[in-house]
């Protein structure tokens, strides 16, 4: 029973990343071009996109901010592996990708045909963020993935 709780303790964050990565990838590049494909209405297809993608942003800043809180506690009890722990620059660019977009381009995106705005700007920025969102994602699931299986090895398991 201790070998299990060892284990969990190392390896929930890379579980965490492993989320993050895995709804972002699903709804972005699986569940948004099926909306489109199977409504035949760009309007529909585009608000429950626009759902997604806000549920989107909220998990990439809560698995942000869970890992950096994470990797706080690790630097606190010297355990982060790297005297500048690698992952912050990634953890932080994810969060504020995912506010950018939910706070600065989604409304815009849903609101661009009635304000005359330019559509195909705000949506090539929404594509950007989503990518980065994507990107930081994978870096974290990368490095924690790394790091797991050397505390693995470590432990003789």
């Amino acid at each position: 029973m201790r070998a299990l709780g060892r284990a969990w303790v190392q390896r929930w964050p890379l579980l965490v990343a492993a989320l993050w990565w895995g709804a972002v990838t699903a709804w972005s590049f699986v569940a948004v071009p099926l909306l489109f494909a199977h409504f035949n209405n760009p309007a529909v297809a585009g608000g429950m996109a626009a759902r997604l993608f806000q549920v989107q942003s909220w998990v990439s800043v809560a698995a942000a901010l869970v890992l950096l809180l994470w990797g706080r506690a690790q630097r606190g009890r010297g355990q982060a592996g790297d005297a500048d722990w690698a992952l912050l620059p990634w953890l932080l660019l994810g969060a504020l990708a995912g506010l950018v977009q939910e706070f600065g381009v989604a409304q815009r995106i849903l609101t661009a045909r009635q304000t005359g705005a330019d559509l195909a700007l705000w949506h090539g920025l929404g594509s950007l963020l989503v990518a980065l969102q994507w990107l930081c994602a994978l870096r974290s699931l990368w490095w924690l993935a790394g790091r797991t299986s050397r505390a693995v090895e470590a432990d003789g398991r």
